[in-house]
């Protein structure tokens, strides 16, 4: 099974990525976009999350409402990723956050695993895994098995910019 790629064509990800891109745009300047941006595509990653139907009391009288039928939890991929969760977070308060640390092996130039750290709900969860930058794929085809191997497996790769080979190594990954 291969996994599905999604290119984000939006007008307001288009502009904030270009201010990005400007070598006269400041650290925190660039932070900040980094964090919008990923809001903006998390939002339209979570699209067709399932949802339960719940008991809400208003002020007025009770009705029925909606909520996630499942938890949600960011994986950035550290150091880089990080910049993506308070972006998340500020769409989905209730998401938990889990850790993967990476580093490429100076010989193998291969990825290796530093940190993992998640939280207990995360095999049951809609993953979220978080890196801005899709080079060669390694990093995230290596984060996708390193979390395949703990059994979890609803996941979503969100990333700000790919080359094609990444994006190609990772959809070719399938998610597995």
């Amino acid at each position: 099974m291969k996994g599905k790629v999604v290119i984000f064509d939006h007008p307001l990800i288009d502009h904030k990525l270009s201010i990005m891109r400007n070598k006269d745009t400041s650290t925190k300047d660039f932070r900040d976009l980094l964090s919008e941006i990923a809001m903006l595509m998390a939002y339209e990653i979570t699209r067709d999350l399932p949802t339960k139907v719940i008991d809400v009391n208003t002020p007025i009288t009770a009705c029925k409402g909606c909520q996630l039928a499942k938890e949600v939890v960011i994986v950035p991929i550290m150091r880089a990723g990080m910049g993506m969760v308070e972006g998340i977070w500020n769409l989905i308060p209730t998401a938990k956050v889990g850790h993967l640390g990476l580093y490429r092996d100076e010989e193998t130039l291969e990825p290796k695993e530093y940190y993992a750290k998640f939280p207990d709900c995360i095999k049951e969860a809609f993953v979220i895994l978080v890196d801005p930058m899709l080079a060669t794929g390694g990093s995230v085809d290596h984060a996708i098995n390193v979390l395949n191997k703990r059994g979890i497996t609803n996941i979503r790769y969100v990333g700000l910019v790919g080359a094609p080979e990444g994006i190609k190594r990772v959809q070719e990954s399938g998610f597995r």
